[in-house]
Order: C-alpha cells, then sequence, then structure tokens
C-alpha cells in the first residue's frame, strides 16, 4: 500500500483557488458549525444559505445526516469511524474552498483535534468556527428525530452528550445561544461574522 502510494504525484493545475474567487467575485471559505444533535445546527446553516444566495454568493451545504447517507454511508458510529468521518468531510469541503465556493458544514464533530485538522487542512485564513451552544436539556426536549431517548435507553451507543463526550470549543469564531436567541438574530450573528471575513479576505 505504501508502495503503491509513492506513484501518486498530484497534477498542479494552471487554474487556482483565487482565479475562481475572481470569476464568483467574493472569497472562498469554511463555515463549521458544531454543537450537539438538536442544537439547531442544520437549521441554522440552512437560514445562513438561503441569506447568501439572495445576496449572490455561491454556497454548497454539507449536513450530516446527509453525508452519511451517500459518501460516508459505509462509515459506522465507533470511535475510529467518526473521526474518518470528520476526516473525509474536511477534504470534500476543502474542494469545495478551492473551487471559490463558500462551504457551510453542519455536524456535531465533538473533538477538538477533528475540528483543529480540519482547520489545518483547509488553513486558519479560510475557516469560521461556529459554536451552536445549547444545553443538552433542551436539546432533548426538542429531540425532534427522537435520538436521545433511543441513547437513554441504551439503543444508540457512543451518543454525543449521554454516553460520548461533546468538547466545547475554547475559542470559537463565534458562539450562537439557539436557545437564548431566535432564528432570525441567530443568522444575524453569523452573517456578522460572514460579512467581517468577506471583507478582510477582498
Amino acid at each position: 500500500m505504501i508502495e503503491e502510494k509513492l506513484h501518486v504525484i498530484p497534477h498542479d493545475h494552471k487554474i487556482t483557488k483565487e482565479d475562481r474567487e475572481k470569476l464568483n467575485n467574493h472569497p472562498a471559505f469554511l463555515v463549521w458549525f458544531t454543537g450537539l444533535s438538536g442544537s439547531g445546527k442544520s437549521t441554522l446553516a440552512g437560514a445562513v444559505e438561503t441569506e447568501l444566495q439572495n445576496r449572490r454568493i455561491h454556497t454548497y451545504l454539507l449536513d450530516g445526516d446527509n453525508v452519511r447517507s451517500g459518501l460516508n454511508s459505509d462509515l459506522t458510529f465507533s470511535s475510529e469511524d467518526r473521526v474518518e468521518n470528520i476526516r473525509r468531510i474536511a477534504e470534500v469541503a476543502n474542494l469545495f474552498v478551492d473551487a471559490g465556493t463558500v462551504v457551510l458544514s453542519a455536524f456535531i464533530s465533538p473533538f477538538i483535534e477533528d475540528r483543529n485538522n480540519v482547520k489545518k487542512l483547509v488553513g486558519e485564513d479560510n475557516f469560521i468556527e461556529v459554536h451552536v451552544d445549547c444545553p443538552i436539556e433542551v436539546c432533548e426536549k426538542r429531540d425532534v428525530k427522537g435520538l436521545y431517548e433511543k441513547a437513554r435507553k441504551g439503543e444508540i451507543s457512543n451518543f454525543t452528550g449521554i454516553s460520548s463526550p461533546f468538547e466545547i470549543p475554547k475559542f470559537p469564531d463565534l458562539r450562537v445561544h439557539t436557545h437564548l436567541q431566535n432564528l432570525e438574530e441567530s443568522v444575524e450573528s453569523v452573517m456578522r461574522c460572514i460579512d467581517n471575513k468577506l471583507k478582510e479576505k477582498k
């Protein structure tokens, strides 16, 4: 396997990320939404994408269950597979950023090391970490998928917040408290952060 990898030589193509950004008329980067199941990551990321589309910003939204239904359908929820899940998502997000797109990524991604690896891959300058912060008690009350109930009964193993830890981001670019803010206010908070990134990278 290692010997075979020696024959993999990436091709240096002429068109660059900067060329694609120029064509799209805006910089490209990754907005990474992390938080407990039920915290509102997907809802918030979707609403932010709608706002960006209204502003004619090229976007793509990567969402946990959607990715696990296709690209990562072969992965379980074991510790090793959860690391691999985030690794693959990071690689896909990096390709979209290279394509000149603003990527919105909504995944529990409970481990600091995994999130730091994503940041290293795409580059700190191309990364916004948004902690969608909501107490587990509120997430459990929402529990639209019934996952917490199943986890409490032992029907789901390695469930974040119940039988597996969530490592809270120490210094996220933004912390959104979805139990205290409504969706519109949360979107405004994220958009302010994104607007700063758009200005800073122009």
